[in-house]
């Protein structure tokens, strides 16, 4: 008889298939939250990632200022110390670029991201407990990827011999965490998200869908966030109360 699955079971068989993979002349440092941030990730999925949801929103893949410091997706840190109440110590990725140092709860970069994320969420439901009754958020991807100069590289980018085998493995964890969670909506954080879903939930009867991305780098973010996927969550069917 098969154990069931469980969020300790898909994260250390990700780690497992993530490490042979290999990105040189893509990335040149390559971060893993997973295993640096263990103790801060495997709080937020324990504590918050319990029982059946209604919404799974899909993040793409850490920032080097939210999940990149606390090991939780769209993690900025101040949102996740004082609202989520989560906070452990954090280690270091091997090969830091010196622009982008991981000094865990300490960092005193606020990360927009995660802040409009976070800051919709509480704002919309008061408590976090609330909050995760109908939604949880996980992101597609775990690692942050940086050029030699520091710059965020984001895995839509990626020549296809590169992306090919890390869309394998996160497609795979991205899969077995909606059977755990058995969610009626996953809903993409952005168009790349978005096409994940679709492609690895195929052959799954499940509601798909796109919410505005948060970055500051988006311009439709930047012109009130909270009410545009507000809107938007409403035309997938998801209303907020």
């Amino acid at each position: 008889m098969t154990a069931p699955d469980s969020w300790t079971s898909i994260f250390c068989d990700l780690i497992e298939e993530l490490k042979p993979l290999t990105f040189h002349g893509t990335a040149a440092h390559v971060y893993n939250p997973l295993i640096y941030a263990a103790a801060s990730h495997d709080a937020y999925f324990t504590h918050y990632g319990q029982g059946q949801r209604e919404i799974l929103l899909v993040g793409m893949n850490p920032g080097p200022w939210g999940m990149a410091q606390t090991g939780v997706p769209f993690g900025e840190v101040a949102a996740v110390r004082d609202w989520l109440k989560i906070e452990a110590p954090v280690g270091e990725p091997p090969n830091p670029h010196p622009k982008k140092p991981v000094t865990g709860f300490a960092c005193h970069r606020s990360e927009v991201s995660g802040r409009r994320v976070w800051g919709w969420a509480k704002a919309a439901f008061g408590e976090p407990e609330r909050f995760f009754k109908r939604f949880f958020i996980f992101n597609y991807c775990p690692l942050l990827f940086l050029d030699k100069d520091g710059r965020n590289l984001t895995p839509d980018k990626f020549k296809l011999a590169v992306r090919r085998p890390l869309q394998s493995a996160c497609d795979r964890a991205l899969l077995r965490a909606v059977r755990l969670l058995k969610p009626t909506y996953v809903i993409g954080i952005g168009r790349f998200a978005e096409a994940q879903i679709v492609r690895a939930l195929a052959k799954l009867p499940i509601h798909t869908g796109c919410i505005t991305h948060p970055s500051p780098a988006n311009p439709k973010a930047n012109r009130g966030w909270r009410t545009v996927i507000q809107k938007e969550l409403g035309d997938l069917g998801i209303m907020i109360s």
